[in-house]
């Protein structure tokens, strides 16, 4: 067979070849044969990996341990993020809101408070109850006044400290008093409960109303007395995204381990009730 002659037999073979690799190509790169290509990831979905930067909390001071730890939780679970808190009065929280505050969440000690935020139009969606609290008599190591009851603490000779009543549990606080048809007044008003418990942590005073959470808190430094009327003055947690939430991917993943079962069970470890 001449040169000519066989370049012109093996050119058609030649070209079905090329035919085949190409089509052998296109499906390695759609999957295997027969397998369907895979599905793109839902419109807002995040990966740990999609998750940076700061997250701002404000939440109510009475939270300071239990978010604390799902802080550390949640940067563990997310390397490239940070949450910082400012922990304080509800009330005072959502006012610095209200003001302009950059802040990504709100996490408040009552739904009055948030209603605060929420009346305002600073929050972006409504709000949702996570957690509850119950109130306690946080008394000096000891209890040397012996005081079992929330009419002990009207006695006279007894010094006691209570929340503001702006604050949620300076409002618990007079509700339960209310509604045990109790006068008492106080010879300090504080601005956030945990200025209360360090009153009595400093013996400055004998005795303060504060939540369960925080006498479990300072385990060692208070004693806690239950009192029945406690339970017709229970907080609810409402915690929330901010409308103007510099960081809102992060900010809302952080609200969803809030309100996981992990974060339920940090939060009752802490003392809290489940909502």
């Amino acid at each position: 067979m001449t040169l000519p002659t066989l370049r012109r037999t093996l050119q058609p073979a030649v070209g079905a070849i090329a035919v085949l690799l190409a089509l052998s190509a296109c499906s390695s790169s759609d999957g295997s044969a027969g397998a369907s290509a895979p599905s793109s990831p839902p419109a807002g979905a995040s990966s740990a990996g999609d998750l940076k930067g700061t997250v701002t909390v404000f939440a109510a001071a009475s939270l300071k341990e239990s978010f604390t730890e799902l802080g550390k939780e949640f940067e563990a679970a997310h390397p490239d993020t940070k949450v910082t808190f400012n922990f304080g009065g509800s009330d005072a929280l959502a006012a610095g809101i209200t003001s302009g505050a950059p802040a990504d969440v709100f996490a408040a000690a009552s739904p009055k408070t948030m209603q605060i935020v929420t009346d305002a139009k600073a929050a972006a969606g409504e709000p949702a109850t996570f957690a509850r609290n119950q109130l306690e008599i946080a008394v000096v190591p000891g209890n040397p006044k012996d005081v079992s009851s929330l009419k002990d603490l009207t006695k006279s000779g007894i010094k006691v400290a209570l929340c503001a009543k702006e604050v949620p549990c300076g409002a618990a606080a007079r509700k339960a008093l209310d509604g045990a048809g109790l006068r008492l007044t106080p010879v300090s008003y504080e601005q956030d409960v945990k200025s209360a418990l360090t009153k009595v942590e400093l013996k400055e005073v004998d005795a303060s109303v504060v939540y369960k959470t925080d006498v479990e808190a300072a385990a060692g430094k208070v004693e806690g007395v239950e009192f029945p009327e406690s339970a017709g003055a229970v907080n609810d947690y409402p915690i929330v995204l901010l409308k103007d939430a510099p960081n809102a991917g992060p900010a809302n993943a952080f609200i969803a381990l809030v309100r996981s079962d992990e974060g339920k069970k940090v939060l009752t470890e802490t003392g809290f009730l489940n909502p």
